[in-house]
Parts: C-alpha cells; sequence; structure tokens
C-alpha cells in the first residue's frame, strides 16, 4: 500500500504542473508607456483586434496629453469610435472602464460615443451623462444634433475630419470612412477654393500612401473605381496609378502647383487663406503624407494633418512666415 501511495503521489507531481503548464493564461500585454506605444498599437490594430484594451489605451492617451489640443487628436477620437463601433456588445463596458477620466479629456469619450455610429448611441450617451456633467453641453448638442456625425464633417473647415474618418477605418475595418474621403477627392480638382483643393489634395496623397502599404486598401479602392461619378473618378485613378507604381511624390508636387495657382490668380477671398490653406501646404511641402503624432513617419499611420503633425507644420509655416 505504501508504494502505491508513493507512486501516486509521484504522478500527480509530474501531472500537475502539465495540467497547469497547459492552461496558463497568455502573459499580459506591455502597457502603453510612450505615443509611440499608442501609434504602433492603432497601425497594426486591424491584424490583431483586441477591442478590450481600448480602455487603457483611452487613459494613456490622457496620461500622455494627447487630447490637450483638440484639434490634435482627431485619430485618437476616430480610432476609439471606430473600436466601440465595431463592438456593440461590449460597447458600454468598454466606455464604462474609461473612467475615471478628467473634465478636460472627457470630450474624447462624447466623441467617441456620438461618432461610433451605433444605432442606439443616443441611449448609450444619456448613461453617462452623470459622470461628465463639464461636458452636458456637448453632450446636449450632439443629443438634439446640432453637432455632425462622423461622416459628416465639414473637412475643408475642419482638417480634424480627415484624421478622425482614418483614425475609424483602423479600429473597425469599416468601409464607409474610405468611402467618405473619396467623395472629398472631387475637391482635389477644384481650382476656385483653396481649402477644399488642400484638403482634396490631402486626401489624395494620403490614400495613395496608405495603398502602398495596406493592399487590403488598394484593393477596396480598386472596387470603389467601378462605380464612382465623373467628379471622382480621375482623382481616384490617380490615386490607385500613384499606390502601384510607388509615385506619391508626383502627386504631391502637383498638388504644391495646383495650390499655389489658385492662389495666384484667385481673388482677394481666396488668397485670405485659412487654417487649410496654411498648414495643408505646409505638410504636403514636408512630405507628412504618414507621420505619427509625433512627426516620425516610419510609423506608417496617415498623415494627421489637422492633428499634431499639422499644430507641428502651422509651428513651421509661422516660423518661415
Amino acid at each position: 500500500m505504501r508504494c502505491a501511495a508513493a507512486i501516486l503521489i509521484l504522478l500527480a507531481s509530474i501531472l500537475v504542473p502539465t495540467s497547469e503548464a497547459g492552461s496558463k493564461a497568455p502573459p499580459k500585454p506591455a502597457p502603453f508607456a510612450s505615443a509611440e506605444d499608442l501609434q504602433h498599437w492603432i497601425k497594426n490594430y486591424r491584424l490583431a483586434p483586441r477591442p478590450e484594451r481600448l480602455p487603457a489605451a483611452v487613459k494613456a492617451m490622457s496620461r500622455l496629453g494627447l487630447f490637450q489640443e483638440i484639434d490634435s487628436a482627431g485619430i485618437y477620437f476616430g480610432f476609439a469610435a471606430g473600436v466601440i463601433g465595431a463592438n456593440p456588445k461590449l460597447a458600454e463596458k468598454l466606455i464604462g472602464a474609461m473612467f475615471p477620466m478628467p473634465p478636460e479629456d472627457q470630450v474624447m469619450i462624447v466623441r467617441a460615443i456620438a461618432w461610433s455610429g451605433l444605432p442606439q448611441w443616443r441611449t448609450i450617451m444619456t448613461r453617462f451623462v452623470e459622470k461628465m456633467p463639464a461636458r452636458r453641453v456637448l453632450i446636449e448638442r450632439h443629443l438634439y444634433g446640432k453637432l455632425p456625425d462622423l461622416m459628416a464633417l465639414p473637412a475643408d473647415q475642419n482638417p480634424a475630419a480627415i484624421d478622425a474618418l482614418w483614425g475609424y477605418y483602423y479600429g473597425s475595418g469599416d468601409t464607409r470612412p474610405i468611402g467618405r474621403l473619396i467623395e472629398i477627392l472631387a475637391w482635389s480638382t477644384d481650382r476656385d477654393d483653396v481649402d477644399k483643393l488642400t484638403a482634396g489634395s490631402m486626401v489624395k496623397l494620403t490614400l495613395a500612401t496608405n495603398a502602398t502599404r495596406d493592399l487590403d486598401l488598394l484593393a477596396l479602392l480598386k472596387r470603389e473605381a467601378q462605380r464612382q461619378t465623373k467628379a471622382t473618378a480621375r482623382p481616384l485613378a490617380d490615386v490607385i496609378e500613384a499606390a502601384e507604381t510607388y509615385e506619391t511624390g508626383r502627386l504631391r508636387k502637383n498638388a504644391l502647383a495646383a495650390i499655389a495657382d489658385v492662389k495666384q490668380k484667385g481673388g482677394a477671398s481666396k488668397r485670405n487663406v485659412s487654417f487649410w490653406g496654411q498648414v495643408g501646404t505646409t505638410a504636403l511641402a514636408l512630405g507628412c503624407v504618414a507621420a505619427s503624432a509625433l512627426g516620425q513617419v516610419q510609423l506608417g499611420l496617415p498623415c494627421i494633418v489637422g492633428g499634431a503633425t499639422a499644430t507641428a507644420a502651422l509651428r513651421v509655416f509661422t516660423l518661415e512666415k
């Protein structure tokens, strides 16, 4: 009996660790320690979606000060909205886990909910009103339709809209933001309005640059090319050709020439260019088409023209003046 008991104990000591090892949970991912960590995760998110990490990412964005300038945060707002929109069953859990959030940064949560595209987004918003009393005015304007949803943001007046569209695409894989960007391509042939021409040219350049690295995006653009109107067919064909031949520099050169021509030949109202006409041109000249929020092109994010990269471009523009 003693011998049998010893054998059983020996077997237990061998088998238990093996069983435990087989059921061992995978190691926890490293925390988001920097803006580069966040941007790398955003860029690669569609390859391995982990929506449960969104609250930690949002808190890291807040901690790192990425929401301090609202115009700098379009890519992050859009990304969070995309993740929430793509995971309706997890939406309230993900949003709830973002709290506590400093009142000044809660605008991110409000816009992520409003731009999520979920049919029940208003209901979700009302459930978090009490947690965001400082953002009540913004919440009410979204709830009552006084502010546009993501797909209706005027890109010629709000450069951050383009950032947000790219962010939503990265966070969800949804093709609607790409469809909206294709619509804006029609402005790339506008020879009367500097802001629209610059916005359309920037979209043209970002689509081409990202399509050189994203074959799924390139395939999507080719499918969309078959159903375009006259206004968008030619610009989209240029995008596809530039992506396939890696000639995005040609698009940039042509855009800068067209913008300079409109400024030179336009009337006084056209020479009084806005934020877009200034920053957009500078960003194009700097080759800002695949920059991260810190201006590091190697990360492969779309150009954050209305965000930190555009802000950096504005500083360069100011210095040049």
